[in-house]
């Protein structure tokens, strides 16, 4: 198991020439989200479904309530915008869902942040989250390798829930198998997956701390589910 340079995301997700990519989870989402959009072939849109912060454009052109037009224009200078629906402040707002699939079908490729964890590495859903796209051809559920081995009720967003998936104590630690389980629960990681979407997982934040938990977690996931494609990333992820 090799962690991949942050350039390396796309092909390490297996990304192809038209795709829609939703971000769950938690650990490192926005730094994964924007290595995604640079990395596909554009024009592409990034935006979120849920909140983030003005600050993490990086840069990158955004356009607020744009309609249509305003967004097919933005791409005569540029390969990539950020598409929000209201910024106050520090506070950008996403956009609907239904928008969302609207922007896909005026770029080669999109990239939605469509969950929030609070900062936490790791989480398990609410009733209403996340909120994914029903055009995503990708979902990527993300967790932080810093949240393996570490107390549930310290570390994870929403610990309940996470110790409820993984039939375990919140104060307990988080392995591997407690980590699995979570992911590819159908009331975990995989809710709201949209029935023809490809599901992945990015596991961030790997270092030497962690290496052995982490590939503990890939091994983990293999037996549970062959056929789920597991990323791992290097520890720039923040």
């Amino acid at each position: 198991m090799n962690p991949v340079a942050l350039e390396s995301a796309v092909s390490a997700l297996g990304l192809g020439s038209r795709e829609h990519v939703s971000l769950v989870g938690g650990g490192g989402k926005t730094t994964l989200w924007h290595e995604i959009g640079n990395g596909l072939g554009g024009p592409v849109i990034m935006t979120t479904t849920t909140k983030m912060g003005t600050d993490q454009h990086r840069g990158i052109p955004v356009l607020i309530a744009p309609d249509d037009t305003q967004v097919c224009e933005a791409f005569v200078s540029t390969e990539r915008v950020i598409v929000w629906r209201d910024a106050d402040g520090t506070k950008a707002l996403g956009v609907t869902p239904e928008r969302a699939d609207t922007l896909f079908g005026l770029a080669m490729n999109m990239a939605t942040e469509a969950d929030g964890a609070r900062r936490h590495p790791f989480k398990a859903p609410a009733n209403f989250e996340p909120v994914v796209p029903s055009s995503t051809t990708v979902m990527v559920s993300v967790i932080g390798a810093d949240a393996l081995g570490r107390v549930i009720a310290d570390r994870c967003h929403r610990p309940l829930r996470v110790a409820a998936l993984a039939e375990c104590d919140p104060y307990e630690r988080l392995t591997p198998r407690h980590a699995a389980a979570v992911l590819l629960h159908e009331r975990g990681a995989l809710k709201e997956k949209p029935a023809g979407a490809r599901f992945a997982v990015a596991i961030t934040k790997v270092g030497p701390d962690n290496w052995d938990y982490s590939t503990e977690l890939v091994e983990e996931i293999g037996l549970l589910s062959p056929t789920t494609r597991v990323a791992v990333f290097a520890d720039r992820f923040v």
